[in-house]
């Protein structure tokens, strides 16, 4: 009985030494296949592909870019990055560098906005910033007032040289904005000098309605006076020199050219 314990005994020591071992060279079969991968940005793919073949890895250059930085056919980027641990055969994916773009800056001043985005896209530039301007109606003899959504300026300019990938700042024109005034106070003056004065100021007179006089004042009508006679003269129209007592837009208001004024008027 106790020979067939040992013999068992012996049998689970021999099975447990068995498998430590195999586990031990199965881990050192995997870890002894690993390598690490080089650094190969910076490097001509046919450098890149020796420094690969060194390590027991193949290269495969699977995309192109501009780069203003890395001179063309150098080695952009890399996958896996170096100093990672991969198996031996398998591929390290690069970029490989075009160089810096040179491209014609195109002229989209006096374009509108969306056209010369397409413009500027369809040449494969990237659009920057787009900023815009208004034309004041008092500096429209110095500056030259543009349409609204025009170009009026373009950064880089047209045709400028040695431009690599640039992204095209605009300047777009919103119009003219209207001129704006503060009302002034019209009430007590005439109604021809108020005219006059709104015209100058680029307004224009509305309505105007001739309201009574105070009562008591003459020609105003009372509840004690006799009942109107069949030839009694038609009620006064307002005149250039009718008195203004209330005006709308009111005084101190904001107003654009071209504002309507109305009035009452006595």
């Amino acid at each position: 009985m106790r020979r067939f314990f040992r013999i068992v005994l012996l049998t689970l020591v021999l099975m447990t030494v068995a498998l430590v071992s195999a586990l031990t060279a199965m881990r050192l079969a995997i870890h002894g296949r690993e390598v690490t991968v080089p650094k190969v940005v910076g490097m001509t793919p046919t450098e890149a592909e020796h420094a690969g073949a060194a390590s027991g890895l193949q290269l495969m250059i699977e995309r192109e870019f501009y780069s203003a930085d890395v001179p063309e056919g150098k080695i952009i980027t890399q996958m896996p990055p170096a100093g990672s641990k991969v198996r031996r055969g398998w591929s390290i994916r690069v970029a490989r560098s075009l160089g810096p773009q040179r491209v014609a800056i195109p002229d989209v001043t006096g374009q509108s906005e969306r056209a010369a985005v397409l413009n500027i896209r369809r040449r494969g530039l990237a659009l920057g910033s787009v900023a815009q301007i208004s034309f004041p109606p008092d500096l429209s003899n110095s500056l030259p007032a543009s349409p609204s959504d025009q170009v009026v300026s373009q950064n880089p300019p047209a045709n400028a040289s040695g431009i690599s990938a640039p992204r095209i700042n605009l300047l777009v024109s919103t119009g003219s904005d209207p001129q704006v005034y503060v009302m002034p106070n019209l009430t007590g003056q005439p109604l021809g000098s108020a005219t006059l004065a709104l015209q100058d100021a680029r307004m224009r007179v509305g309505r105007v309605t001739m309201i009574p006089p105070p009562p008591g004042t003459p020609g105003s009508s009372t509840a004690t006076l006799s009942p109107p006679q069949p030839n009694t003269p038609a009620s006064p129209q307002p005149n250039t020199a009718s008195m203004i007592v209330t005006q709308s837009p009111a005084p101190g208001q904001k107003v654009v050219a071209g504002a309507v004024v109305n009035f009452e008027v006595r």
